[in-house]
Parts: structure tokens; sequence; C-alpha cells
């Protein structure tokens, strides 16, 4: 535990003093303010013209998407996978290109503690920025629209911020994967962003192909075009950032009930309305789960092969 420690604070001086963390750092949140901004102007105009303050008014600085600018959460959504790419591409390759880990591993320390100590103050890291990015917006969008949040609000931002800093932390621990498994720090950075750009853009075109090969619709059979539908989002799940919108889209949303295609049948006698929280967690529970999941399994397998990985000085 004390050797842990000991990397991880050092791992923690190394992240808040690298230039590429306060580039990255600069980056979301001057794009954080600009999306905040044009979207509490679309807010207050929206106030304005109406009879009184609509519901989750404030979750809506995190969501509207105002012009061409995206919103904050689809910034994070897109932005922070380089984080965390930036982050770990070179936590263990890098370490043998500069003969650093053979010295740290003849001190005390144990193997296991290395690979720990980074993973710990990655997350860390990731989880000080991003809370204190959302502190930053949410003080922006107080003196814009000048509505406070409610508890119900302030509840949804504070799971939507572990949400965000399980997803950044995949592409961290997947970073970290490949620079174990890559001797080039250039290789696991390459394999990193290809893996990003696959996943970001690539996942979904290739679920509605799948799926219409698959299962084509017919239009005389409606029960076709939901399981095309059904089909190709369950492929498209196995993206990170599939499993990220979907969950951030529900809980700072509370209006979205499900996340499929249904059937006119089974809309009628809905009562009309916002969800409580709880029922809006039970809606992306499987893909909350699936977040964490895919960030200890990516965790798990680096861990694996850094402990049996042969290290000479």
């Amino acid at each position: 535990m004390q050797g842990t420690l000991a990397v991880f604070r050092k791992e923690m001086a190394d992240h808040f003093g690298s230039k590429r963390f306060i580039i990255m750092f600069t980056l979301i949140l001057l794009a954080g303010m600009s999306a905040t901004y044009t979207a509490a102007q679309a807010i207050r105009s929206d106030v304005a013209s109406s009879d009184g303050a609509p519901e989750f008014v404030f979750l809506r600085l995190f969501t509207v998407s105002a012009g061409t600018l995206p919103s904050f959460v689809a910034f994070v959504g897109f932005l922070g996978p380089l984080v965390g790419l930036a982050m770990g591409f070179d936590a263990i390759n890098g370490e043998y290109a500069r003969g650093t880990l053979s010295r740290v591993l003849s001190n005390p320390i144990f193997r296991d503690s290395v690979i720990n100590g980074k993973f710990l103050a990655g997350v860390t890291t990731i989880a000080v920025m991003l809370v204190s990015i959302s502190l930053v917006l949410s003080g922006l969008g107080l003196r814009l629209i000048g509505i406070p949040p409610t508890g119900d609000e302030t509840l949804r931002l504070i799971l939507y911020l572990i949400v965000a800093v399980f997803y950044v932390a995949f592409w961290m621990a997947l970073a970290i994967l490949f620079s174990i498994l890559f001797r080039q720090t250039a290789t696991s950075a390459l394999a990193g962003i290809a893996l990003w750009i696959f996943f970001t853009f690539f996942v979904s075109m290739i679920a509605a192909t799948t799926a219409q090969a698959l299962m084509p619709i017919n239009e005389q059979e409606p029960q076709t075009v939901l399981n095309n539908a059904y089909f190709s989002m369950g492929i498209s799940r196995i993206s990170p950032a599939t499993l990220y919108s979907e969950t951030t889209m529900t809980i700072l949303t509370p209006s979205v009930r499900t996340l499929g295609p249904v059937m006119l049948s089974e809309v009628i006698g809905m009562v009309p309305g916002p969800l409580p929280l709880v029922q809006s967690l039970l809606v992306v529970w499987p893909q909350f789960i699936g977040l964490i999941s895919m960030t200890l399994i990516c965790f798990g397998i680096s861990y694996y092969r850094f402990m049996r990985q042969e290290i000479r000085a």
C-alpha cells in the first residue's frame, strides 16, 4: 500500500504539471464555456417567451445545443477519449524508453503498486478535471440564467459526472494496455486513436449495415422494423461512446422514458411527464454497468500483462 501511494503521488504531480494535461483541460474548459453560454442564451429566450419557467432548466445548460455548437455533454463525449488516451499512451513504454521503470522496481515497490498507482492517479486526475470544469460551468450558467439547480438536478449532475469519469477512464485504461503491448509510444498512441475513430464513427454504420443485411425491413410487417432497430442498437452498444450517450441522455433529460422504438399500443395510456431519478437510472442501468465493466476489464487485462512482462534494466 505504501508503494502504491508513492507511485500515486508521483503520477498525480506528473499529470498536473504536464503540458498535455493543461492543453486538454483548457480545450475542454473553453469548449464547455462556449457551449454553456450559447445554451444559456437559448434558455433565456425560451423562459422569456413562456408563461413560467420550464422544468429542469439547469440541466439544459449541459444538454442544449444552440446553432452549430454542440452541447457540453457532446464535447465531453468527443474530447474525453482524447484526454484518456493522452494520459495513458506512454504510461509503461514511456518508462521503458526513459529507463526509469527498472530503477523504480529496484526500490521496495512491487509491480502491482506501479500499475495500480498509475491507474488510480489517472482516474483521480480525470475526476478532478471534470468536476472542476462542471463547477465552473455551473457558476457561469447560474450567473447567466439566474435559476439555481434543484436537489434532483444536482443528483443527476453528480451521476453524470460518475458516468463521464468512467467513460474517460476506459480510454485511459485502453491506452495503458496499448502502452504495455507496444514498446513504441507512437505505436500505442496510433492504436488508441484508431480504436477511438472506429468506435466513434464506424460502429454505427457497421451496425446499420449488418442489421439491414440480416434483418431486412419489410414495410408490410411493422415488427421487422422493430427487430431491425433493436438489432442495430444491440451492435452499436459495443461502443463505449454509444453507452455514454445513451446514459447521459437519459440521466440529464428526465423526459426520456425509453431508448428504443415502441409500438403505438404501448404508448396508449402512458402518463406524460418526467421520470423520477431512480426510474431514469433503471432505464440505463445496463449501459451504466456495461461502461464500468468495460473499464475494469480493460484495466484487468493491463494488470495481468504487466505482471507477467519481463522487465530488464
